[in-house]
């Protein structure tokens, strides 16, 4: 009887598992992959949907260009995981049963329990959270005036912060639309606790784009025309977008195996606490050399999923799992269309520059979209989308 092997989500980490699985696994191994989208999405540049909305079908990757026909693909939202049964839930009460389970769900937007946040700002977690952002801001600069523009708030000066602040910033010159773009950020810079350097050639950028950029006050409170900041500050808003922070997914809630906000806790194996069970992705906490976990990006997504997809067939063969330690490759992102490019190595050399921008960032940026498009589902994908990244 094959061994069923059972993987949640098809973001970075979800995809390139099954992909290396199906490389791996033998044929007394089956694969069942199962996500809430038929799709699989390059997260990182879903913020280009915002300015415009066709670069969707660009990033959106059909499962069936990824996953081989021998792969069953179920689509369904995970509400629960029971490891003592072995059985993941879904929304519509059926029910998979799994030998070995992937959990590499992803996350969901944290709120931090600030008061209004969550029922009135827009996240960036999908390619519909990126068309309704789209939407959102076109409504707004429909209803505004040049002496009575649209305010658009960005809560978090993130990667994501960072990158959705600009493409708002490059459709409002682009359609001439009457906006004002703010960039909110309680901590004392942009893009925090990194190099100043970096810090500096962002803050420049996004100040050639017009947006305003506020930061030493958190947000404490939202209504559904204000942002309070501070103890004292208030500003009105006909758009909110939060994107300060993640945590795990509800639907880890009940179970038992460890974790903290719903991210399992793993060693640098992938395995959990449950030896059928091992995560990946930002639904782990994976231990690494130090005191902290590998941090929950794109890149270590994909550096991960191989090792980990490796060990679950080792675990099935009853070999010795192996270590993955993350080997930061440097960070690139997007400022409209321009980017800033940080710390980059290649095959484990420094660039001669520490920080960058200019055509050498912006192609940097597009080729590592590129690379990851034609890994999963091969160069005919990725040169389709070469050019609306």
């Amino acid at each position: 009887m094959a061994t069923n092997v059972t993987v949640l989500g098809a973001g970075y980490a979800g995809a390139g598992a099954v992909k290396e699985l199906q490389k791996r696994a033998g044929s007394d191994v089956s694969i069942t992959w199962v996500a809430d989208v038929d799709y699989h999405l390059v997260l990182h540049e879903s913020h280009r949907i915002i300015r415009e909305p066709s670069v969707a079908e660009k990033i959106k990757i059909p499962v069936r260009e990824i996953a081989d026909h021998s792969t069953e693909f179920v689509r369904g939202e995970v509400v629960g995981l029971d490891e003592d049964a072995r059985e993941v839930e879904l929304d519509d009460g059926d029910v998979i049963e799994y030998d070995y389970c992937l959990v590499a769900l992803g996350s969901q937007t944290a709120f931090f329990g600030i008061e209004g946040l969550e029922e009135h700002s827009l996240t960036l977690k999908s390619a519909d959270d990126a068309l309704a952002i789209h939407d959102a801001v076109s409504d707004a600069a429909a209803d505004a005036t040049r002496s009575d523009p649209a305010d658009v708030i960005v809560g978090g000066a993130g990667l994501s912060g960072i990158q959705t602040a600009a493409e708002i910033a490059k459709f409002r010159d682009e359609k001439r639309a009457p906006i004002d773009i703010h960039l909110v950020e309680g901590l004392d810079s942009i893009f925090p606790g990194n190099d100043p350097e970096v810090q500096g050639a962002l803050k420049k950028r996004l100040e050639a784009l017009d947006i305003n950029i506020l930061t030493g006050e958190f947000i404490g409170e939202v209504d559904e025309e204000t942002v309070y900041i501070g103890e004292d500050a208030e500003m009105e808003y006909d758009v909110l977008l939060w994107t300060g922070g993640i945590t795990g997914r509800d639907a880890l809630d009940e179970t038992d195996v460890d974790k903290e906000h719903n991210r399992f806790q793993t060693g640098q194996d992938f395995q959990t606490t449950d030896d059928r069970v091992f995560a990946v992705g930002d639904s782990a906490l994976i231990e690494q050399p130090g005191d902290d976990p590998a941090p929950p990006t794109a890149q270590a997504a994909w550096g991960a999923a191989d090792v980990a997809a490796e060990n679950v067939v080792r675990a099935i063969e009853g070999r010795r799992l192996t270590s993955w330690v993350h080997e930061d490759k440097g960070t690139v992102i997007s400022v409209g269309d321009k980017a800033v490019a940080h710390d980059v190595k290649a095959f484990g050399v420094s660039a001669p520059v520490t920080t960058f921008g200019g055509f050498p960032a912006k192609n940097l940026k597009k080729a590592i979209a590129a690379r990851w498009i034609a890994d999963v589902a091969g160069y005919g994908r990725a040169a389709s989308a070469w050019s609306m990244l």
